[in-house]
């Protein structure tokens, strides 16, 4: 990989904030987009901004081909068997609703949902809202000190009356990658089925969900160099015929009358109303400039920036790591003894360093740990060993001034 190639990729790299290089360090919140996949959001609405699938006319069947052709990019990366497997959505959180909400409909009292203690928010608040719905039961796998799930605990929760489990394939506060292998089998070992929050996988680990045999896989679009606003949900073809629709409204249905409408064919049953059609032709982009760079030379790069990250942070008196699980992708969360992480993320903005403070979404992390947040350094295949000289230095005088 030629990082410096690379970084004049990312226009937004050149930026300076507070009169210094900007380091971006918050690459777990949102990654940066190349200028690639600007040129192609800019060159949709300069020469093909039409509504897709339904019109006759040039430029509609010119976007409806290159949504579609988005569609098949995602397909393709992420393993699924059939092109119409793929949902088009809003992001993880609207993927995730979509499930709850089709489920919501199918659970009753009594039956088990299963969900880790390292999720986010959004993996467990709909799951939360299903349960008051239907009287289903909410379950919860324990974590250990280093961040890892107790499985031993997973076993003893699995049972008959298992119906689904939802867990992130890596965690976004402290970036321990879940054995979501073994989290799959043993779950449809006993009839449940599975969905996996991959927002934060999916810039580092390229998931093959036919591999993985995943009911339902997720992620967001901004997390992979694309565009906010858009997303993906996975699901088996079987396991989407299931679910009833999310939303009603047009390109969703088959016939309309007033008596009865029926529903349209995946993945339009789905995709209501008029989509995000740049943002998933910027999707589609987005995985055609990770995939040409290599996912597998992404990884690799990316574990040296977190194994130099680390050793340099733990090198510095009162600095404490929370998340030490033998498997990691890029992401270190931190305090420091007796200061707040809210104070330390402060002054390293005015140092140009962007990092995220906070309990980033994962408050039951916090709670676990009694704390109210930490400082998270979150890095990507565009940073540099340089870039992480420079926060150890900033933290530094950071400590300085507020001990």
């Amino acid at each position: 990989m030629d990082v410096q190639k690379i970084r004049n990729d990312f226009p937004i790299l050149q930026r300076k904030v507070n009169g210094k290089p900007l380091v971006y360090f918050d690459n777990a919140a949102t990654s940066q987009t190349p200028i690639q996949v600007i040129d192609t959001i800019v060159d949709y609405y300069k020469n093909y901004n039409a509504n897709i699938h339904r019109g006759v006319h040039t430029l509609s069947q010119e976007a409806t081909e290159l949504y579609e052709l988005a569609r098949q990019k995602i397909q393709k990366h992420f393993n699924a068997a059939q092109a119409h497997e793929i949902i088009f959505t809003s992001g993880t959180t609207h993927s995730i609703n979509i499930v709850s909400n089709g489920y919501a409909q199918i659970l009753s009292k009594g039956d088990e949902v299963i969900v880790s203690a390292l999720e986010h928010h959004s993996n467990i608040v709909p799951w939360q809202m299903m349960c008051e719905k239907t009287g289903a039961v909410l379950k919860v796998i324990p974590m250990n000190e280093d961040g890892v799930l107790i499985m031993e605990e997973y076993d003893q929760l699995l049972s008959n009356t298992t119906k689904l489990v939802f867990v992130n394939h890596v965690s976004n506060a402290l970036g321990t990658v879940n054995p979501i292998e073994e989290i799959i089998t043993k779950a449809h070992a006993v009839g449940a089925e599975v969905l996996i929050d991959g927002a934060q996988a999916s810039p580092h680990i390229k998931a093959d969900v036919q591999a993985l045999d995943v009911d339902y896989y997720v992620t967001s679009a901004h997390k992979l160099c694309g565009p906010t606003g858009v997303g993906m949900l996975y699901g088996k073809q079987s396991a989407l015929n299931r679910l009833p629709p999310y939303q009603g409204g047009g390109e969703m249905i088959a016939e309309v009358t007033f008596e009865k409408t029926t529903y349209a064919d995946l993945p339009h049953k789905f995709e209501a109303g008029t989509p995000n059609i740049a943002g998933g032709i910027g999707f589609g982009a987005a995985l055609d400039y990770l995939n040409t760079i290599g996912m597998e030379e992404i990884a690799a790069y990316e574990e040296q920036l977190l194994k130099y990250a680390t050793t340099a942070l733990n090198n510095i008196p009162g600095v404490k790591i929370y998340g030490v699980a033998p498997q990691k992708t890029a992401v270190i969360s931190f305090n420091v003894t007796g200061i707040h992480p809210y104070d330390i993320g402060s002054i390293l903005d005015q140092l140009g360093i962007a990092v995220r403070t906070g309990h980033h979404c994962a408050q039951p992390i916090m709670d676990f740990y009694q704390i109210p947040g930490t400082v998270r350094a979150s890095f990507s295949f565009y940073n540099t060993f340089q870039e992480i000289d420079s926060m150890v230095e900033a933290l530094k005088k950071a400590i300085q001034m507020l001990q």
